[in-house]
């Protein structure tokens, strides 16, 4: 459970989010709107797990078997947000503007906060690599596409958006890769030499 006081922090970020100054001024910018506001959001949910019921926590849990059902709507759901029509119709249309704001919270950040400690090591790296085709596919998706893709946003800002994912998705291949061979994980833990395992010869 989260304390009170944290848990009114993320009440506070989140209204501060919605309140029409922040919010005008994060969907302003096209890369701001998706690198911003979007994982903002998420991240208010991904925090906000602990605050849950404890009878509701155990409830999810039950229902979300290896982690993997709460996965797959997180996925649906942030695919959705990642189109470019759903951002125009956030922008021009007050109750998805709404269903934003309540989404992304409850049906991304939240069930991959609850999933993630239950998901197998494969389901892991499922959840990165396709973090990662999806970031390159909309980076490239952005940057050669000729026309708006967005109608609320020009074609400099899409291809700015285009760039920032491209660039996101490089370096979070490349934090993947140190990871991986440079990471200090329970392999290299059970690797360590330990003094009481020295070898004895027998007499």
């Amino acid at each position: 459970m989260v304390g009170p006081g944290r848990g009114w922090m993320l009440v506070a970020v989140y209204a501060l989010l919605a309140a029409p100054p922040l919010r005008g001024w994060l969907e302003a910018g096209m890369v701001s709107h998706m690198l911003v506001q979007l994982p903002l959001l998420v991240g208010i949910g991904a925090l906000a797990w602990r605050w849950l019921p404890p009878r509701l926590h155990q409830r999810l849990d039950r229902c979300n078997a290896a982690g993997l059902p709460l996965t797959l709507l997180a996925l649906f759901a942030a695919a959705f947000w990642m189109l470019p029509r759903s951002l125009d119709a956030a922008l021009n249309a007050p109750l998805m503007e709404l269903a934003k704001f309540l989404s992304l919270p409850l049906l991304v950040g939240m069930p991959l906060a609850l999933s993630w400690r239950r998901l197998p090591l494969i389901g892991r790296g499922f959840l990165w690599s396709n973090l990662l085709s999806m970031l390159v596919v909309l980076g490239w998706l952005y940057s050669a596409a000729p026309v708006r893709v967005c109608t609320n946003y020009l074609v400099d800002q899409q291809q700015l958006l285009g760039r920032s994912l491209l660039l996101l998705a490089s370096g979070l291949a490349l934090w993947l890769a140190g990871r991986v061979l440079f990471g200090t994980g329970s392999a290299g833990a059970v690797q360590r030499p330990r003094p009481d395992r020295r070898l004895r010869w027998s007499r």
